[in-house]
């Protein structure tokens, strides 16, 4: 018997998965362009283009001709008006496509950027608290949370700034005696009271600042930024080792490093790509 005329009902295995990969980079193409207008005037245009839309199926389902003439009329009037409002839209389109940052997702390039701010903020609050020896302790936290350390703290969730970093630790102030804890591309809290080191071969001039650095250090992935009150020594601790004798220029190499190496990386890989 003749089976042939099964071929046709039933796809072969490279055509579904060829499907699979059409629909998917279509699906992702959608989404990056949503994620473009989002929060922009052209939001509320799209809004308006699908309640237009669906006006426009409901006049034909129903054959309402004069809502249907009135709708016809706007589609014409929003395909004029759309390359206008769109503009700067279409254009960072195709600045990121150029880029090839728009195959890379909006959230690795958001934490890009919050890393790079933070990198210049805290290197230059550590640069000034160094020269006026003022001690400071500033934890900036990656994948392992140490939520169960915060509750000592004292909530802030504020935007880090330099400014703010300093004024936080100048001393006799409420929140100058423990760390600030940078997390979520933010200050989460300040005057937070972290688990000291039991490490026997610290060395004995290091003070509790220090050792509740790489007390934190050694049961968490996180950095953290020190600034010695008595000699103004800036250090970092991380995987229960301290780098010491710190200037700005190679704390911020050092924390370019370790929060973008991966992330660059990454889209370098991308941008590679796309020349």
């Amino acid at each position: 018997m003749d089976f042939s005329f099964l071929s046709g009902v039933f796809a072969s295995p490279w055509d579904i998965i060829r499907s699979l990969i059409d629909i998917g980079i279509v699906a992702y193409v959608f989404y990056r362009l949503l994620g473009l207008i989002r929060g922009t005037r052209a939001e509320q245009l799209l809004k308006g283009l699908v309640l237009l839309l669906v006006f426009t199926v409901i006049a034909s389902y129903l054959e309402l001709d004069m809502v249907n003439w009135l709708v016809e009329k706007l589609w014409i009037l929003f395909a004029i008006t759309v390359p206008i409002v769109f503009q700067p839209e279409i254009r960072r389109f195709l600045e990121q496509l150029g880029r090839g940052s728009f195959f890379t997702s909006s959230r690795h390039l958001s934490l890009m950027e919050e890393y790079e701010n933070i990198i210049t903020e805290v290197s230059e609050s550590a640069r000034i608290l160094s020269r006026n020896r003022v001690g400071a302790l500033i934890v900036l936290t990656r994948e392992t949370g140490i939520a169960e350390y915060l509750d000592s703290g004292v909530k802030m969730d504020a935007l880090v700034s330099s400014g703010l970093l300093i004024n936080i630790f100048v001393p006799n102030t409420p929140l100058h005696d423990g760390a600030v804890v940078i997390s979520g591309g933010r200050i989460d809290r300040a005057a937070c009271f972290l688990p000291l080191t039991n490490n026997p071969a610290l060395d004995k001039e290091l003070g509790t600042r220090h050792r509740a650095a790489l007390g934190i250090s050694e049961v968490s992935d996180a950095l953290v930024v020190i600034v010695s009150e008595e000699t103004g020594t800036i250090s970092v601790a991380r995987e229960g080792q301290l780098q010491r004798y710190l200037d700005e220029d190679s704390l911020k190499e050092l924390l370019a490093q370790e929060l973008l190496i991966s992330s660059r990386s990454t889209e370098s890989l991308f941008r590679r790509w796309s020349q």
